[in-house]
């Protein structure tokens, strides 16, 4: 690595690069809460004491998709406090910045707004905590963005080619092309850097002269075959790659044997995991660039919480514990407390140099007791550090490796798995576990019609994403896909002829991995439209709000049922508060939403989800066997059409029509119908479509009986 001096000059950069500052992380912690604002205070610092040319940041500034109104703020007060002023700008921008920033209303870097006094710029692309999402795809990043605070770039428009444009910025005889890739999830990228999907695109003009610059947030080391991204997939004309997502701080430049470019993990700023990884020292780096010459300089961050780590093996302490002894418990009780001492001991000593650290360290003490020993009791040795630590609840930590794992050599070793948690430094992603379980699970509880890659996705959209309808929508979707397959095949109606057809159309679809990831894309836009839609119609009912609060009391004839049914808004409302699984008289909303008559609110305080046959004893036989017609569907078809049924809510909604006169006229018909099933008040009413389905017969004729 070529070498510079470090003094300011008129053709030299300097850039503050961090990573993986994840505000807001344990924000109502009250010992832990405000360190990751303090720490980003201490980053905006040194960015302005060291008159930097601009700050470049790898992803994760926010730990939480959705960052709390105090987070929030907090960030922007600090981005106003240190970022604004009257200090110029001294580098210039050659590049399309429409292009640079095409997804935003304002394509231009925010120190060129005439409205705005920026001193120091601000480039960021997004982590995985912080990506966008939603049915506007949009993230926290996007905010700043908006108010003029923060340049996001590297952002992909689309999913299936990857065109990384650079922002070209000079400064006097220096030019660099600074690239930059948000999260994607790391086997999509894997596989799309595999069929040639993502291309790195360089100026035509003097292409040689340029310092190229790389800021990208995937995993760097090995989690699976696929779940990860090889430093050799990388173009080799890059000079720097500045490496985020991974936490451990390896800030200093190292050299990459086959492309012949640099690497630089600046690491998180803040412990996120008690794991070795976060225990090395927390750093930013100052990078000087002249023309094609660069320099990193470390700047240790003082404020950071200190963390101190070991490990014990109590079967190789045989000398000291018996586990045949009765009070071996206690000997090894009194032997992690000498531990404990000796790293506050530490933790101590290590503060009294740097008064800007926190006072209380955070303190892990792994215990291996393998070979006949019993852990004690974590609470009350916990107990002990409440007012010396600031994570008395994980000081302690037992697991155990199991041996007999590692004789066969062709085996798996899941003991060296199992022996660490998520926070020891092993990473569970959500759809891994789906399919591992899919995989390990007996074949009466496999999947027979969706597929392991498709759940897993929907499931870690749910969880991550708080997607409410990720799931039901893969489902919905898939479903349909397969039953259009069934129809255009003519399958006969035979069990197991159709249980073969599908079979084959599943294995057809793992296969073809392009088509299931648009089968996922496609059904988390559904998702996220519904989504959208349900808040619109909770918006527009928000005037409405106040005169239900004054007629819940009121009205209790059938003389109200016309107006109840026409508001239409219990499936918004249902999935807008989150209600499931709470009572209809607890919203207040039983005769609104239900369109039910006051008599059954008096009889039955409590509702219950739609009974429906389980999906696993539901086969597609059972389908085809049911093509015989309803005699109910006929009466039901005045009403079916304004009824929607949601599986996963309590509520059904009434969608408001223009056949009102029909609603009213089998209002007393529905009312009855619920009256002689007041013992299964579980029972709801199906939603019927113009197109007969097959696969909502067998839960219709449930209904019926």
């Amino acid at each position: 690595m070529s070498t510079i001096n470090s003094q300011d000059d008129e053709d030299s950069f300097k850039i503050l690069i961090a990573t993986d500052i994840h505000l807001g992380y344990l924000e109502k912690d009250p010992v832990r809460g405000n360190d990751t604002f303090v720490t980003f205070n201490e980053i905006l610092d040194h960015a302005q004491k060291n008159e930097v040319d601009f700050i470049l940041l790898g992803g994760d500034l926010f730990h939480d998709n959705k960052p709390s109104r105090k987070t929030v703020h907090s960030c922007l007060e600090s981005l106003r406090k240190y970022c604004m002023g009257d200090r110029p700008v001294q580098f210039e921008i050659l590049s399309d910045q429409a292009v640079n920033f095409h997804y935003s209303k304002f394509p231009w870097v925010n120190y060129q707004d005439r409205n705005l006094n920026i001193s120091i710029p601000i480039f960021s692309i997004h982590g995985n905590h912080d990506d966008p999402t939603g049915a506007d795809a949009l993230c926290a990043l996007d905010i700043l963005s908006c108010a003029g605070l923060l340049n996001h770039f590297g952002r992909s428009a689309s999913v299936e080619k990857i065109d990384i444009s650079p922002i070209l910025l000079r400064k006097g005889r220096t030019k660099i092309a600074l690239y930059g890739l948000g999260a994607i999830p790391d086997e999509r990228l894997y596989r799309m850097f595999v069929n040639k999907q993502v291309t790195m695109l360089r100026p035509k003009e003097d292409e040689d002269s340029w310092f190229n610059l790389f800021v990208i947030h995937q995993n760097r080391s090995k989690h699976g075959a696929t779940n990860y991204i090889p430093e050799q997939f990388l173009d080799d004309f890059i000079d720097l790659v500045v490496w985020g997502h991974e936490h451990e701080c390896k800030i200093t430049p190292s050299q990459n044997e086959q492309q012949h470019f640099y690497v630089s993990q600046p690491g998180s700023s803040v412990v996120t995991s008690l794991s070795p990884g976060e225990a090395v020292k927390k750093h930013i780096g100052l990078l000087h660039v002249n023309e094609k010459k660069m320099k990193m300089q470390k700047i240790a961050l003082e404020t950071v919480r200190t963390f101190h780590m070991e490990d014990i093996v109590l079967a190789d302490h045989l000398d000291l514990f018996n586990p045949d002894n009765p009070k071996v418990t206690q000997a090894i009780q009194a032997f992690c407390m000498e531990k404990v001492e000796s790293m506050l001991d530490n933790a101590e000593r290590e503060r009294l140099g740097n008064p800007r650290q926190p006072e209380k360290p955070l303190i892990r003490l792994r215990v291996d007791y393998a070979g006949g020993f019993e852990p004690f009791s974590v609470h009350r040795f916990s107990q002990k550090y409440m007012d010396r630590v600031a994570n008395p609840k994980d000081i302690i930590y037992f697991f155990r490796h199991r041996e007999q794992k590692e004789k066969n050599d062709n085996d798996l070793n899941f003991g060296k798995l199992v022996s660490r948690p998520a926070s020891e430094g092993m990473t569970l992603r959500v759809e891994d576990l789906v399919k591992q379980y899919f995989q390990t699970a007996e074949k009466k509880v496999q999947l027979s019609l969706l597929t392991e890659r498709g759940m897993g996705e929907a499931v870690q959209e749910f969880v991550d994403k708080e997607e409410k309808d990720a799931i039901e929508e893969l489902v919905k979707f898939q479903l349909e896909k397969t039953q259009r397959f069934l129809k255009e095949r003519r399958t006969d109606a035979e069990e197991e002829k159709i249980d073969e057809e599908v079979r084959k159309f599943r294995e057809s679809r793992k296969k073809n991995t392009e088509e299931e990831d648009e089968e996922v894309r496609e059904a988390m836009t559904r998702a996220r439209a519904l989504r959208s839609e349900d808040t619109v119609l909770i918006a527009a009912s928000s005037d409405e709000e106040l005169m239900d609060t004054g007629m819940k009391g009121t009205g209790d004839s059938d003389d109200s049922l016309p107006a109840t049914l026409s508001r239409g808004r219990g499936s918004a409302r249902g999935r807008g508060r989150g209600a499931r699984g709470q009572s209809s008289t607890a919203r207040g909303s039983s005769r609104r939403g239900r369109g039910s008559t006051s008599q059954e609110s008096a009889t039955s305080s409590r509702t219950y989800k739609p009974v429906s046959v389980p999906a696993k004893n539901k086969t597609i036989m059972d389908a085809f066997r049911s093509l015989k017609p309803d005699p109910y569907l006929n009466s039901s078809k005045s009403y079916s059409e304004d009824i929607i049924d949601d599986s996963d809510l309590e509520d059904i909604s009434i969608v408001p029509s223009s056949k009102a006169n029909q609603r009213l006229s089998t209002t007393s018909s529905l009312s009855r119908r619920r009256s002689e099933s007041q013992t299964s008040r579980g029972v709801d009413f199906e939603s019927d479509e113009d197109e007969f389905d097959p696969f909502k017969s067998t839960a219709m004729s449930r209904r019926t009986k």
